[in-house]
């Protein structure tokens, strides 16, 4: 997967279904993505928070980005404390916010990274983390060729795809690698915000001001069923 700034519950579901999980630091960096923006909760609608970029090109891989010197953490954190200052599970939430962009990391891949070790430590989750450079596979392959050779290299028999990508990959495909393709398929789920309409798929950390961690991590474990 992709790396993603604070992505939303589904993220976690995926990355606690299976047994490694790797994030991609050599694929090329996507504008209009979530890699370095998401969404919170603001006066009952969605809003988006980005970490800006330098300027540079947009062929580059993402390990190959960095922050904007302009980036300005406390701002951040004051968005965050604006729009979920009354929220159940504020301080908490906020201490986790506060070691994430304290970090001093520039280099993006790097900073997601942290911010991905950081919260899954908060979620109580231990799976393993892999670099997806650091996988001896053919990362100039393209598309499912790519995924194939990374799962061979790791000697992999099941490979675990969020339902979206089922149009994308072959499971003959993967099949004939000696690999089971699944779909990790799930319901949002929702949970009061505010007394307000529920909005869904906002980042990781709308759930965790508005639930217990123990509460966020019994939605992970049982919000999706592999298909």
């Amino acid at each position: 997967m992709q790396p993603y700034l604070l992505p939303y519950i589904g993220y976690f579901r995926l990355l606690s279904a299976v047994d490694h999980f790797v994030v991609y630091d050599n694929i090329q960096y996507t504008e209009r993505g979530w890699i370095n923006r998401n969404r919170l909760l603001s006066s009952g609608e969605a809003a988006t928070f980005t970490v800006p970029l330098q300027k540079d090109s947009d062929y580059l891989d993402i390990r190959q980005r960095d922050i904007a010197e302009s980036f300005n953490p406390r701002k951040l954190l004051g968005q965050f404390a604006g729009a979920y200052r009354k929220a159940p599970f504020f301080s908490q939430t906020f201490e986790l916010l506060e070691k994430i962009f304290q970090c001093e990391e520039k280099n993006l891949f790097e900073f997601l990274y942290h911010s991905l070790e950081i919260t899954c430590l908060h979620l109580n989750l231990d799976t393993p983390l892999i670099v997806s450079s650091q996988i001896n596979a053919d990362h100039g392959a393209a598309g499912q060729s790519r995924l194939i050779s990374i799962c061979n290299a790791m000697k992999a028999d099941v490979y675990i795809n969020p339902i979206g990508g089922n149009h994308l990959y072959s499971r003959e495909a993967f099949a004939a690698n000696g690999i089971d393709l699944q779909f990790l398929q799930y319901a949002d789920t929702e949970y009061p915000q505010f007394a307000l309409p529920f909005v869904p798929r906002l980042s990781i950390i709308d759930a965790l001001m508005f639930n217990s961690v123990d509460d966020v991590c019994l939605q992970i474990a049982s919000g999706g069923i592999c298909v």
